[in-house]
């Protein structure tokens, strides 16, 4: 079992992150905001690498509400993506699964497949969001943060409540859809972010083999506050800020060689 990576990082490091990225992973708000960011995915990324991958996200989670549906199908022409993640409601079923109908209608023939994303409060309309994507969706997005995961995740006195509920919960979410038979073993699905590192391991552990892939700052975002892994345990705790509000980070070489570490430990936890 292999899982594709990515971990968004500064412009600063983007002719590096090639050498340890399985794919790029763009933030579409960062494209009308940095000019660097823009150049690296409109044209540099794909000269450097002809025949690598990118992912374009809605920006949801740093917007809070997904990016402007005519915008982001402007940016999704001139990127050319090899898949996107059609705009979605946080947490709210219906409405995610409106919008998806809505913007793929309205938006027929964008470069790339679509990956939806599973929102909801509940487990039942997380089920019925996830079984609506994995009969119009081409790929399944479930995220690291769901409110649900306070009360299906469970933590120790070792670890942050809320950090481990979230790690837990998804393993739960997961475990939950495969143990009722509602796992589209057929379509790949993406993890979106992380709370603790050492999640992953559980997927790979129980072959969960088509979780395609995932993205993660932490590694990068923990390397440029100073904080280095223990090991392929990854931290007990994760740094508040956004990878998008330290985008313009110029890391010193000691920094670079903890990102490195960091990046080194992850594809141990995953087993790469």
């Amino acid at each position: 079992m292999t899982i594709k990576v990515s971990h968004e990082s500064p412009v600063t490091l983007l002719p590096e992150s090639i050498l340890y990225n399985d794919y790029q992973y763009c933030l579409v708000h960062l494209m009308e905001e940095e000019p660097e960011y823009r150049d690296w995915f409109l044209g540099l990324y794909r000269a450097k690498r002809p025949d690598g991958e990118i992912l374009l996200d809605n920006s949801i989670f740093e917007l809070k509400e997904a990016f402007d549906s005519e915008k982001y199908a402007e940016w999704c022409e001139k990127i050319k993506p090899n898949y996107y993640i059609v705009p979605d409601v946080l947490e709210d079923s219906e409405g995610t699964m409106t919008n998806f109908l809505n913007f793929t209608l309205n938006y027929k023939g964008l470069p790339g497949a679509t990956i939806g994303a599973v929102q909801g409060k509940t487990w039942t309309e997380v089920v019925e969001c996830y079984r609506f994507m994995s009969a119009h969706a081409d790929y399944i997005a479930i995220s690291f943060d769901f409110s649900m995961y306070d009360v299906t995740g469970f933590s120790n006195p070792l670890n942050p409540e809320k950090l481990m509920r979230q790690t837990t919960g998804r393993q739960q979410l997961v475990k939950r859809l495969i143990d009722e038979g509602w796992w589209d073993w057929d379509k790949p699905h993406h993890l979106l972010g992380a709370s603790l590192a050492r999640e992953f391991k559980w997927y790979v552990n129980n072959n969960v083999y088509n979780i395609r892939s995932l993205d993660t700052s932490n590694p990068v975002v923990a390397g440029l506050l100073g904080y280095q892994y223990n090991g392929d345990f990854g931290l007990n705790h994760k740094p508040s800020q956004l990878l998008a509000d330290l985008i313009h980070a110029d890391p010193d070489e000691d920094t670079k060689e903890i990102i490195r570490y960091n990046i080194s430990q992850f594809k141990k936890i995953i087993k790469q």
